[in-house]
């Protein structure tokens, strides 16, 4: 589920819909969380779908770290890539804010660690990054890792309007790593080992 401060908005012809912050969403809110009404397809309920549903799939899922397609019911599937992005997935089924986002400004993923079937060029952002790999997560976690870890700390000082798609035994693990008592797993536990096949 899409942070609830947000809508779909058509940004341009290069790149389409995006999605928009209303407010202004703090760094360290959770901007996404991975809810019972989204989906998830094996390999194997992939293959056996017929095109159209499979083109639907290779546009709007990512792969979770089983190797799975998931599937988002809300406008979270049409959040956008950037090279400088705004939230970061987690360890945790959630994404974060790692910087602040103001209102008209778009929430935006790095698709490197969304487990790609296939490298893309991206649109250019002037970063050295120009091509998105299947396997970004294994060069970029830690510089990913950084970040979500400067944000994680800010989760619980934040109005978080997801909170009751979290369960408490997460909270009560967020508020842990918080305090510095456990440490962050890293997002390279969402790797998808066979993203390249």
């Amino acid at each position: 589920m899409i942070h609830p401060h947000t809508e779909l908005q058509f940004i341009n012809d290069e790149i389409g819909y995006g999605v928009v912050a209303k407010k202004f969403i703090p760094k360290g809110t959770i901007t996404w969380v991975l809810d019972k009404f989204d989906r998830s397809f094996t390999p194997r309920d992939f293959e056996e779908m017929d095109e159209p549903y499979k083109n639907i799939i290779d546009i709007y899922a990512f792969r979770n770290n089983i190797g799975n397609y998931v599937l988002c019911w809300d406008n979270a599937r049409f959040v956008n890539h950037s090279f400088n992005s705004n939230c970061l997935t987690t360890a945790y089924d959630f994404e974060i804010a790692v910087r602040d986002i103001h209102p008209g400004e778009q929430l935006t993923d790095d698709y490197g660690y969304l487990n790609i079937s296939v490298p893309f060029r991206a649109i250019p952002e002037g970063t050295r990054r120009k091509i998105v790999y299947p396997d970004d997560t294994l060069r970029y976690h830690k510089v990913w890792d950084k970040k979500l870890t400067n944000a994680f700390k800010d989760i619980t000082k934040h109005e978080q309007p997801l909170n009751d798609f979290i369960s408490p035994e997460m909270w009560e693990n967020i508020h842990l790593i918080c305090k510095g008592e456990r440490a962050m797993d890293s997002i390279l536990s969402t790797y998808y080992n066979g993203a390249k096949s």
